[in-house]
């Protein structure tokens, strides 16, 4: 059974920098597409940042292209997301999410990690 240890968040001031890591374990990322979703209170989850593992093809939304950049560690079973000019509007809990080949639903989530954005 796959399961997602996400770490990394925290705090930053606007125009900052974070990293966000998601580690599979009980299973590989293999086949499966990663995704980064957030939440803030009141409003819908919506996704940031996915990525394919077998083909390496990313998604990204618009409120985050060109700042966020998504990648693969194959060594390590992870996804990186890397958070560049930070806004406060990018303040959310943080979930990593992966879907199975042939799925069309994340199925399996993290535990969620908080990034909150000073101006």
């Amino acid at each position: 059974q796959l399961q997602l240890v996400e770490s990394g968040g925290g705090l930053a001031q606007a125009g900052g920098s974070l990293r966000l890591s998601c580690a599979a374990s009980g299973s590989t990322f293999d086949g499966f597409a990663v995704g980064w979703f957030r939440q803030v209170p009141g409003k819908e989850r919506e996704i940031v940042a996915s990525i394919s593992w077998k083909t390496g093809g990313t998604y990204y939304s618009d409120s985050v292209k060109g700042r966020f950049t998504i990648s693969r560690i194959d060594a390590e079973n992870s996804v990186h997301m890397e958070m560049n000019s930070l806004q406060p509007e990018d303040t959310a809990v943080y979930y990593c999410a992966a879907r199975a080949p042939r799925k069309f639903d994340y199925e399996y989530w993290g535990q969620g990690t908080q990034v909150t954005v000073s101006s």
